[in-house]
C-alpha cells in the first residue's frame, strides 16, 4: 500500500498556524488525499531534520518564523525571488533535483494587495524577513519609491540598501503602508495607541494599508487606518493568497481561493 503524501508548516512556535486547517480544506476540495500537518522544530532541529522529511513522505513544506533563512541555506536550489529576497517560506523535495527553496510571500503580498503598486510611493514598516519580501515585491513591482522606516534605523538602512529602497528616518505620508512589524497585534491596544508607538501619529492615512500581521479580526493598526478613510488588507488575506501559490507549486493544479480563505478565518486555535 502506497504511503500516503504528506505536507506541513515548520516553525517554533507552530501549534498556532491557520495552514494546517487552510491547506487541508484545500486538497479535500481538490480530491488529493495528502495531509498538511504542523511540525514544530525547533532552531537546533531544522537542519537536521529537513533532509530527511522526504524519506518520511514529504512533497514540500512550508517555512514560519524563526526558520525562513535556515530554509534558504539547506535547500540544494532556489528561486530567484528566495536568493534576493534572503529568505525562503516554501521547500518542495524531488528525489532528482533535491530541495527547491522558493519564497511566496513576495507574490502573496501582491496578490492580496489586488491592484498594482505601480507608480505609488510605498513605506513600509520593520526590517525583519517579512519586511525584506515587501520591499523587493513592491520594488519589482513598479512602485515609483519605496521607503523603509524601523525604530532601529541601522536594521532599516541595511534592508533599503541591499534592495535598492530608501531609508525613512521619520515615518513618512505615502500612497500605500505595509505595516511588517508585530505593533498593533495585541487585541487590548488601541488604534492610537499603536500609531503612537510606530511614530504615525500627525501622517494622513494612506489611501491602501496593509498590515502582514493579523488576529481574530482587524489589528489596531488597521483600525487607524480604516477609520481614517483607507482601504485595508488584513494579514489574513496576504496568508491565504502565499499558501496558495505554495500549493500549487506542489499540487500544480489551481488553488481553491475561497475554501482557504474560508478555512483561515475559520480556524480557532487549541485555548481560543
Amino acid at each position: 500500500m502506497a504511503r500516503r503524501r504528506l505536507l506541513g508548516v515548520a516553525g517554533w512556535p507552530v501549534g498556532h498556524s491557520r495552514s494546517p486547517a487552510m491547506h487541508n480544506a484545500a486538497l479535500e476540495a481538490l480530491g488529493i488525499d495528502w495531509l498538511y500537518v504542523a511540525l514544530p522544530l525547533p532552531p537546533e532541529r531544522f537542519a537536521e531534520t529537513v533532509p530527511a522529511l522526504p524519506a518520511s513522505g514529504f512533497v514540500g513544506v512550508n517555512v514560519t518564523v524563526p526558520h525562513k533563512h535556515s530554509a534558504l541555506a539547506v535547500a540544494d536550489r532556489a528561486s530567484a525571488e528566495a536568493t534576493e529576497i534572503g529568505a525562503a517560506n516554501t521547500l518542495t523535495f524531488s528525489a532528482d533535483d533535491g530541495t527547491l527553496a522558493e519564497n511566496t510571500d513576495a507574490g502573496g503580498l501582491l496578490d492580496a494587495l489586488g491592484d498594482s503598486p505601480r507608480g505609488l510611493r510605498a513605506l513600509v514598516l520593520g526590517a525583519g524577513g517579512s519586511a525584506r519580501a515587501a520591499v523587493w515585491a513592491l520594488t519589482r513591482a513598479g512602485a515609483s519609491e519605496v521607503s523603509v522606516y524601523n525604530r532601529t534605523p541601522k536594521r532599516a538602512r541595511e534592508l533599503a540598501e541591499s534592495l535598492g529602497a530608501r531609508h525613512a528616518e521619520v515615518p513618512e505620508d505615502a500612497d500605500l503602508m505595509v505595516n511588517c512589524t508585530t505593533v498593533g497585534l495585541d487585541p487590548s491596544i488601541s488604534p492610537e495607541a499603536a500609531a503612537v508607538a510606530l511614530g504615525l501619529e500627525g501622517l494622513q492615512r494612506p489611501p491602501v494599508f496593509l498590515d502582514l500581521v493579523y488576529g481574530k479580526g482587524p489589528t489596531a493598526l488597521e483600525r487607524w487606518a480604516r477609520d481614517g478613510g483607507s482601504r485595508t488588507v488584513g494579514g489574513l488575506e496576504v496568508l491565504v493568497h502565499q499558501g496558495a501559490r505554495s500549493l500549487e507549486s506542489w499540487t500544480h493544479q489551481p488553488p481553491p481561493i475561497d475554501v482557504m480563505r474560508r478555512a483561515a478565518e475559520g480556524f480557532q486555535p487549541d485555548g481560543a
